[in-house]
């Protein structure tokens, strides 16, 4: 993301907010079932096909036992800082919750401050970045549904083309490298400084026969050096599972590649909906986002949920403060396991995936849920939302969600 020192002609152009009306499943399907993945777009001439935006659009859902687990991480760490006076790659790499740069100890972080170099974890000379992260799957569950996610910036020190944006390599625990390509449209588009793409793919049957452990990722096309925009890039494996003994949730999948004011052409909200659902009172939940460029400890960013009629909640965390949810992290519930991602830099620099509570949100209960998404000072490319809130009344017997 631009420095905060290269941010004064873009703060003149005021606030930008992206609201996601989100009314998950108002025709709620029998228990277990699913709605089909969404189909692939149309074909576009070409081996690959792209596009500047895409709509932020339903994926997947279910009604079902079970939940969402997640693996995610960075493409890229910190070579070294480039810009004079800002903290140095170990100070700018702290945790959030540790008193890190982001807590108003320092600083804001930003990745156009710093040279950055390609994480690289996997030994073999034919791949130039790879990394791992660990997918958690309760014992006993059933994968339903898996999809990969994977994206960056072109344009940093050194400019890749475009031509490998669809593909990536992808290596189940312990197993070898299987090339993968994308399987719908994928986002790419040059703006603010920046030359942003995320593709994805499902992996239903991959995960589903590997099941938990260390996944890989290599060869995501992503540049290294520095700019004043920044690099960054990174990857979120997202599955859906069942298991007879956890609570009746909904689940839903969302992606698409939209922009929060990467310059000033963008719309300033975009409204994404379904028809209406109840939320019982009581209910508990989840939100997972993933998203591209945000700056740790430049605040004006945030999340704010509302159920029904109640006020919006703002969500946040540890490791996520409210006013600067977007800031480089891979967390859930404020914090992530040790030896869960590797490398493990608790600053991406410009690479979120996080999994947020909505319990305060969702407590109230209500018709409907609103999702909004505030940029004040970052640019931000969003990828990618998961949601799963409980179907039934905790008190009726449905149990508790997560």
């Amino acid at each position: 993301m631009r420095s905060p020192r290269h941010l004064s002609a873009a703060l003149r152009h005021g606030t930008v907010c992206v609201l996601a009306a989100l009314a998950l499943l108002a025709g709620v399907p029998a228990s277990g079932a699913s709605a089909p993945a969404r189909p692939a777009a149309p074909a576009a001439p070409g081996p690959d096909r792209e596009a500047a935006a895409l709509p932020v659009a339903q994926r997947w859902s279910a009604v079902l036992r079970g939940g969402f687990v997640r693996a995610a991480n960075t493409a890229v760490t910190c070579r070294g800082a480039v810009t004079p006076g800002v903290p140095s790659c170990a100070a700018a790499a702290r945790p959030v919750s540790a008193g890190g740069p982001g807590r108003g100890a320092a600083a804001p972080v930003s990745n156009g401050d710093y040279s950055l170099l390609y994480a690289d974890v996997d030994r073999d000379p034919h791949t130039y970045n790879s990394s791992r992260a660990r997918l958690r799957v309760p014992e006993g569950a059933r994968i339903r549904y898996a999809r990969l996610y994977w994206g960056g910036n072109l344009r940093v020190g050194e400019r890749k083309p475009p031509k490998d944006n669809a593909r990536v390599l992808f290596a189940e625990p312990g197993g070898a490298y299987r090339a993968l390509r994308a399987d719908t449209v994928t986002g790419h588009r040059v703006a603010g400084g920046a030359d942003a793409f995320q593709s994805s793919a499902d992996v239903t049957r991959l995960v589903r026969a590997a099941g938990p452990g260390l996944y890989t990722v290599a060869q995501i096309n992503v540049a290294r050096g520095n700019s004043p925009t920044g690099g960054w890039g990174g990857w979120t494996l997202v599955a859906a599972y069942e298991r007879k003994s956890e609570p009746l949730r909904r689940l839903s999948l969302w992606d698409g590649f939209r922009t929060l004011r990467a310059d000033e052409r963008d719309r300033r909200s975009l409204s994404v909906g379904l028809p209406a659902l109840r939320v019982p009172a009581g209910a508990r939940g989840s939100a997972g986002i993933v998203a591209y460029d945000g700056d740790r400890g430049l605040d004006g960013d945030s999340v704010t949920v509302r159920t029904g009629n109640a006020p919006a909640v703002p969500l946040g965390d540890a490791a996520n403060p409210t006013a600067d949810v977007f800031n480089s992290t891979v967390s859930e519930g404020g914090a992530e396991r040790a030896g869960d991602r590797v490398p493990g830099p608790p600053n991406t620099f410009g690479y979120d995936s996080d999994v947020l509570d909505l319990g305060r949100a969702l407590r109230s209960g209500g018709t409907g849920l609103r999702v909004r998404f505030t940029a004040l000072r970052d640019s931000l490319w969003l990828g990618a939302l998961f949601l799963q809130t409980d179907a039934g009344s905790r008190t009726a017997g449905g149990g508790s969600g997560g």
